[in-house]
């Protein structure tokens, strides 16, 4: 495991409370990070036949090709499978291996927080950067992402009892994490409850905020994600990203996967 970086006392106080907000992953934030390394490779995303990609940086996430709307169609109350366009979801999923439900998903929460914070600027890469690093899009232990966008069977974190991980006392009786003494981060983008229950998203219209649901779950992590300001430059992005997981490691391998997608996605 690589050392990690120096920081200072006021950015350390940060990365603590931080830590208790979203990301903490399946496993301890350490391993978590190093699990793309460690994954059979029928889990990983496939890559595109033809020449390799050109090395790409891991500072921060290049801007994509746009996620492309259906045209007419009202982000601010389209369910995402309805606005995002299916042909280039399914050419995007084609080319990067995310799968197609999951692309329609971090496309759909672009799209929606693009018409509600303009200037927030953030890509539908980064959201999936994150999906991949967190639970590999939904499938990670066995799970699999089904076409309505429902993870099953749930996704949990490690018990946040102190024990290797923060202490984090149940927050939600074990409604959503089946726990009723220790909280557990919960879906494909890792919510711990007490940060779902301030940012849970209705992606999909349906009249319940689900962190099992992708397209909710990717919505919540937006905007989560936009809270503090415009992502369009280094150093925005990495704030954001840090506000996530407050790993260094986590937030160059979220990029590096970022732009990797966004390389292999098609334009148009």
């Amino acid at each position: 495991m690589a050392a990690r970086r120096r920081r200072s006392p006021a950015r350390a106080r940060r990365g603590r409370l931080a830590a208790l907000a979203v990301g903490i992953g399946v496993a301890p934030a350490a391993v978590v990070i190093l699990l793309a390394a460690c994954l059979p490779a029928a889990l990983r995303p496939a890559q595109p036949e033809g020449a390799p990609l050109p090395p790409v940086s891991s500072r921060w996430a290049d801007t994509p090709p746009p996620a492309l709307a259906v045209a007419g169609a009202d982000p601010a109350r389209a369910p995402a499978v309805d606005l995002v366009d299916a042909e280039w979801a399914s050419r995007v999923a084609a080319a990067t291996g995310i799968p197609r439900r999951a692309v329609i998903a971090y496309a759909a929460a672009d799209l929606t927080v693009a018409h509600e914070q303009p200037s927030c600027a953030i890509g539908w890469n980064t959201l999936a950067g994150i999906g991949w690093v967190e639970s590999r899009h939904g499938s990670y232990g066995g799970s699999r992402l089904d076409e309505s966008g429902l993870v099953t069977p749930r996704i949990l974190g490690p018990r946040l009892d102190g024990d290797g991980v923060a202490a984090i006392a149940d927050t939600d009786g074990g409604d959503l994490d089946g726990d009723d003494r220790w909280d557990r981060a919960v879906g494909p983008l890792q919510f711990i409850p007490e940060t779902w229950r301030r940012w849970g998203a209705d992606g999909d219209a349906d009249g319940t905020r689900d962190p099992n649901h992708i397209d909710d779950a990717a919505l919540a992590a937006a905007r989560y994600l936009c809270r503090s300001g415009p992502m369009a430059t280094e150093t925005a992005w990495r704030d954001a990203v840090f506000t996530y997981n407050p790993l260094t490691r986590y937030i160059d391998d979220v990029a590096t996967r970022a732009n990797e997608y966004a390389q292999m996605a098609p334009a148009g």
